[in-house]
């Protein structure tokens, strides 16, 4: 069991690297970096590649870590009881199961998603201590034990919204995902829309990187950004050379509503423009 990549995701070496070691070391994959660098959709790429079914679990900050083990729905057996449904004799009617509860049962090794863990409480993640390192918990309501027939390959998404606690982390194999470099991103761009003219991909990704490395930007325009850009250039038949000739003195470049997602931003070039203009007339 061994992930090489895929088709539809390019994978550098090192990522590639981390995804393997978590697999043999037998711990929960640990992923951060900037939005856009494909963090989530790594799990499901990994599920792809060695042919194994995806439970996703999307952490929202109300999202408590029981509701991933199970829920004992009380208020549905009172209702119940009263209208006298004999259901309501057995408990495990009431039980509904959460993410790691489906992982641990399922008949094939699954990979299981934990997207954004940083989005709960700071709790959150000490509150699955156990459960992931033993790989079993206890249901109260139905005095049972609950262990996995296999050991899920886990990958865990972190936008580091806020810290992860050390015990957490120490129980994690821990990778952080490079923002793309040019070449890698030629490769990504070339998955998505194969034969695409490379002198208009050369162009696009001048702008684009400049455009990245502006100081005092807010948001920075991430991978799927730079597709949705991509994609309208090639909707308006832009060439290299309109890319190219464009007004300096704009700096914002055509089509920036795909880029740029924030009014402070396309102020900051529009500030930018203007000093441009300045010094351009003195």
């Amino acid at each position: 069991m061994r992930f090489e990549g895929t088709k539809d995701y390019i994978a550098e070496t090192d990522l590639k690297v981390a995804v393997n070691a978590a697999i043999a070391l037998e711990r929960p994959l640990l992923i951060k970096g900037e939005p856009g660098t494909g963090k989530t959709v790594l799990a499901a790429e990994i599920a792809k590649a060695i042919k194994a079914p995806l439970i996703e679990w999307h952490i929202k900050s109300t999202t408590k870590a029981l509701q991933g083990l199970y829920e004992y729905d009380a208020v549905s057996r009172l209702r119940d009881s009263q209208l006298g449904d004999p259901r309501v004799s057995d408990i495990k009617n009431y039980i509904r199961r959460g993410k790691l509860w489906e992982a641990f049962v399922a008949t094939e090794r699954p990979v299981l998603l934990i997207d954004e863990i940083d989005k709960a409480d700071i709790e959150f993640p000490n509150d699955l201590l156990q459960e992931l390192d033993r790989m079993e918990f206890y249901v109260y309501e139905t005095a049972e034990t609950i262990k996995a027939k296999q050991r899920p390959v886990v990958v865990i998404t972190s936008n580091n919204e806020k810290e992860l606690p050390d015990a957490f982390l120490r129980r994690c194999f821990f990778h952080y995902i490079r923002f793309p470099d040019t070449e890698t991103m030629k490769a990504i761009v070339e998955v998505h829309f194969p034969g695409i003219k490379q002198r208009l991909v050369a162009e696009a990704l001048k702008i684009f990187y400049e455009i990245r490395e502006v100081p005092g930007m807010k948001k920075k325009p991430s991978t799927s950004e730079l597709l949705d850009w991509l994609k309208l250039l090639l909707v308006e038949e832009m060439t290299p050379e309109m890319l190219r000739e464009r007004d300096p003195k704009k700096l914002i470049p055509p089509l920036h509503g795909a880029l740029l997602k924030n009014e402070q931003d396309v102020h900051l070039f529009e500030r930018l423009a203007f000093l441009a203009r300045r010094d351009g007339s003195r």
